[in-house]
C-alpha cells in the first residue's frame, strides 16, 4: 500500500485509513508519490488531509466516494475559526489551501470532486455580448479573450447592477469615474482595450434594449502615444550583477541562470521562453528556434557559448527528471511548464530585487529592451534587430531608433554660443 511507503507509525496510518476519507487518502498517497513529491512534501499534505478526514465525521463517518466544493469550503472556514497554529495563522492557512487544491486535483482527475459553480450574477450580460461580438461583429477569438477579461473588471465594478434591469441606472458620470479610475492603475494597452470594450458593449446594451441612452460616447479618450516613452532596459553593468548573483549549486539557481542568459543573449519574450522545447534546441547545428510571438516571425539563433554551458548545465544538473516536453519547468512537484508568462516574469522581478536593481519595468521584458538597444549602439540596423527580435514589421522596431545616440549625435545642432554685446 501507498502510505506504508511513506508513514510507519501504526497509529498514524490507521488514523489515515479510517472513514471517511480513508480509501482516497491512500489512493491520494500514490498519485502524489507518481508525481514526484517528496517523501517529506507527501507527509506533510497527508498530515494536512487528516483534518479533512476528521471534518467530514472521522473513524466513525460513512466512507466517501465523491466530495463536493461546498464541503471542501465549508472545512476552509471552520478550521479557519478553530486553527491554534504557533506560527504566522495566515501562511500556515495557505499552506493547508494548497494541501486541500492537491487533493482537489486528484479528486478531479477521478471523476470524483463534484464541482457546485456558482453562477456570478453578471453572467448573463457576458454571455450575451460575446455572443453578439462572434455573430453580429465576427470578432476573432483573441478579441473575444481581450473584451471578456477587460468586460468582466466593470461588470464586477457595478456589483448588484450588473443585469439587463441594473444597467438602466448607469449613466455618463458613473461611466467616466470608473475609465478614470481604471487607467490611474493600468497600463497603455490595457486601456486601450478598457476603452473598446465598454464601447462595444454599450452599443450592444442599446441594441438590446438595457440602455436608454447612448452611453459608448461617454467612455473618455485618453490618448497615449506608443513611442512617447524612452525604452528602459538593462545595462551591460546591470545585467553581470544580476546574472553573477546567481546561486548556480542549486536546481532552482540553475534554471534561473539560464533563463536570465537566454533573455540577455537572444531578447526573447517571457512567454517564447515558456513554451521553448526540448526539440527546438538543435544542438547538431548549435542553433535554437523560438517560435513567433504576437503575430511576429519564427526565429533560429546560434547558441552562443554562454547560451550554450547554461542550458546545458540546467538539462543534466537542474532539471527534474518529467515527460513534458518543455525546457523550463516548475522547481516544485507535480512538475510542469510555466503556465503564464507572468510565472517567467516574477523570477526575473525576484531576481533584480536580490540585486538590488530598480527598473520601471522589472520583468522580462527589461531584458528584452536591453538587447535591442545594445544592437543598435553596436551599429546593427534596424531591419536587423527586428530580424532577430522576431518583429514583421519594422516600425514595431522604431521605439528603439529614440536611444540611438550615435545617430542622434549626427543631426544635432550645435549648442548656442554666448554672445557678449
Amino acid at each position: 500500500m501507498a502510505l506504508e511507503q511513506v508513514f510507519e507509525c501504526p497509529s498514524t496510518l490507521a488514523k489515515l485509513r479510517s472513514a471517511p476519507l480513508g480509501k482516497l487518502l491512500d489512493d491520494f498517497c500514490k498519485w502524489l508519490r507518481e508525481r514526484g513529491f517528496s517523501r517529506s512534501a507527501t507527509r506533510r499534505h497527508l498530515g494536512i488531509l487528516a483534518h479533512l478526514n476528521e471534518h467530514f465525521g472521522g473513524p466513525r463517518g460513512r466512507m466517501r466516494k465523491t466530495v463536493a466544493a461546498g464541503e471542501i469550503e465549508a472545512f476552509f472556514h471552520e478550521y479557519a475559526s478553530r486553527c491554534r497554529n504557533r506560527g504566522p495563522l495566515e501562511g500556515h492557512l495557505r499552506r493547508v489551501r494548497y494541501s486541500v487544491n492537491r487533493f482537489v486535483d486528484y479528486l478531479r482527475g477521478e471523476g470524483r470532486f463534484v464541482a457546485t459553480a456558482v453562477r456570478a450574477i453578471y453572467q448573463p450580460l457576458l454571455d450575451g455580448y460575446l455572443h453578439w461580438m462572434r455573430s453580429y461583429q465576427h470578432a476573432a477569438p483573441g478579441t473575444i479573450e481581450l473584451r471578456a477579461h477587460s468586460l468582466t473588471r466593470f461588470l464586477k465594478s457595478l456589483g448588484l447592477d450588473a443585469t439587463p434591469r441594473g444597467l438602466a441606472k448607469l449613466d455618463a458620470e458613473k461611466v467616466e469615474q470608473f475609465v478614470l479610475a481604471y487607467a490611474a492603475g493600468n497600463g497603455r494597452s490595457a486601456r486601450r482595450s478598457m476603452q473598446s470594450a465598454l464601447r462595444t458593449f454599450f452599443r450592444f446594451a442599446l441594441y438590446e434594449g438595457y440602455l436608454r441612452q447612448l452611453l459608448d460616447r461617454a467612455v473618455p479618450t485618453l490618448r497615449t502615444y506608443k513611442l512617447a516613452r524612452v525604452p528602459r532596459g538593462l545595462s551591460e553593468q546591470q545585467a553581470e550583477e544580476i546574472l553573477g548573483g546567481v546561486e548556480r549549486n542549486t536546481e532552482v539557481g540553475r534554471r534561473d541562470y539560464a533563463i536570465l542568459q537566454l533573455l540577455w543573449t537572444y531578447g526573447v519574450r517571457g512567454g517564447q521562453l515558456c513554451t521553448l522545447r526540448l526539440d527546438e534546441l538543435d544542438w547538431a547545428q548549435d542553433r535554437i528556434l523560438f517560435k513567433a510571438a504576437k503575430h511576429g516571425k519564427d526565429v533560429w539563433v546560434p547558441i552562443t557559448l554562454e547560451a550554450g554551458e547554461a542550458l546545458l548545465d540546467y538539462l543534466r544538473n537542474g532539471r527534474p527528471a518529467c515527460s513534458s516536453p518543455e525546457v523550463f519547468l516548475t522547481s516544485r512537484a507535480p512538475y510542469h511548464a510555466f503556465p503564464h508568462s507572468s510565472t517567467l516574469s516574477a523570477i526575473v522581478q525576484r531576481r533584480l530585487s536580490v540585486a538590488g536593481i530598480e527598473l520601471p519595468s522589472a520583468g522580462a521584458h527589461a531584458f528584452r529592451h536591453g538587447f535591442a538597444t545594445r544592437m543598435l549602439r553596436q551599429g546593427n540596423g534596424l531591419k536587423a534587430i527586428a530580424d532577430v527580435l522576431g518583429h514583421r514589421h519594422l516600425s514595431t522596431t522604431f521605439l528603439y531608433t529614440k536611444v540611438d545616440f550615435n545617430a542622434l549625435k549626427q543631426v544635432a545642432l550645435e549648442w548656442p554660443q554666448e554672445v557678449s554685446q
